[in-house]
């Protein structure tokens, strides 16, 4: 526009007044892309929550357990130990300014370790974006080494920042993103809800991601079939389930890890011939209080002349409060 050209006084009245209502509400609020490269449900999952309760007790944003006491944000978490070394990436949520970042912490689980030897130190590698009008995002726990950024940096929103680590306060590989506003910590999930409240305020995530990160009352993180007993730590390493299953395999064992369980859960994992007939049936007692993973396992040892050639079928179950709350259904090829 010319430095002369004028607009009629009604429409220039007519614009400031929409500027004077759209301003406001626009700044309040801002759109957060998916923060890791990954399938939410398939190759990540959300293992937990904002605490939403002030006091010693735990709340999610729809009044589940899936955080912990204080907890202050959103835990993307990968399934294995062997698909964070592979590399996931890290991505800013939201265009902005990088503010600080820290680096060179190793990845290394707190387990053995102890919580005083990150004291300080709990984010891990990681860093601050901001997003101007008071927004800004914390990203938490990457690998050393992988930042891409570095302070006074400006990134736009799906930006690659870096890799998910196993840095700082943690016992599995995850990205813990924090998002606050004006300094305090809001919840992505229900934004301006009441603390306590049950399924309120206003989902921060850009559209077309809220029906992949709709609430899940707990989630199937692993599943497969081996040829013997399994342990939580191969598992966690990717280590399970990879030999082939043949005839002549002393074993056939079929194992879930999940998370997010509650006390109470009821869990049944049986495993099908090819013809569909029960060969190995575990049914687990009551959980007595809510845990953050479980692994279990059915199996059957070789039959006489070894087991039949075919698609042998997994079947995981869990009831809450008498009515299935996760199911998952998997299976193997036995071949020769």
């Amino acid at each position: 526009m010319r430095p002369s050209a004028r607009l009629p006084r009604a429409q220039t009245l007519l614009g400031l007044a929409a500027l004077l209502l759209a301003g406001p509400a626009a700044a309040q609020t801002v759109t957060l892309r998916l923060p890791v490269d990954c399938e939410i449900g398939v190759t990540c999952f959300i293992q937990h929550y904002v605490d939403r309760d002030p006091s010693p007790a735990v709340q999610d944003y729809q009044c589940g357990t899936l955080a912990y006491a204080g907890h202050t944000g959103t835990d993307f978490r990968v399934p294995t130990l062997a698909a964070q070394e592979a590399g996931v990436d890290v991505l800013a949520a939201a265009g902005g300014k990088v503010l600080r970042v820290r680096d060179g912490m190793e990845d290394v689980s707190i387990t053995g370790r102890g919580r005083e030897s990150v004291q300080n130190l709990e984010c891990g590698n990681g860093l601050l974006i901001d997003h101007g009008q008071g927004w800004e995002t914390q990203y938490c726990h990457m690998a050393r080494g992988s930042l891409a950024v570095k302070p006074g940096d400006m990134v736009a929103a799906g930006q690659r920042l870096g890799r998910i680590g196993l840095s700082g306060m943690t016992e599995f590989p995850h990205l813990h993103l924090t998002v606050r506003k004006d300094g305090q910590v809001v919840d992505p999930f229900a934004y301006g809800a009441p603390e306590k409240s049950c399924g309120g305020g206003a989902s921060l995530w850009e559209p077309s991601l809220r029906q992949a990160l709709a609430y899940q009352a707990g989630s199937v993180l692993n599943t497969g079939f081996a040829t013997g007993p399994v342990k939580m730590a191969q598992i966690e390493a990717g280590e399970a389930g990879r030999e082939k299953i043949t005839p002549d395999a002393p074993a056939l064992v079929a194992f879930v890890r999940s998370i997010g369980l509650r006390g109470g859960d009821e869990q049944i994992l049986t495993l099908l011939s090819p013809d569909g007939n029960t060969l190995a049936e575990n049914k687990a007692p009551p959980l007595d209080r809510d845990k953050a993973q479980w692994m279990m396992f059915a199996g059957k040892k070789q039959p006489a002349g070894g087991f039949r050639p075919g698609r042998y079928r997994a079947v995981y179950r869990v009831m809450r409060d008498g009515k299935p709350a996760i199911e998952k259904v998997f299976e193997v090829a036995v071949t020769r």
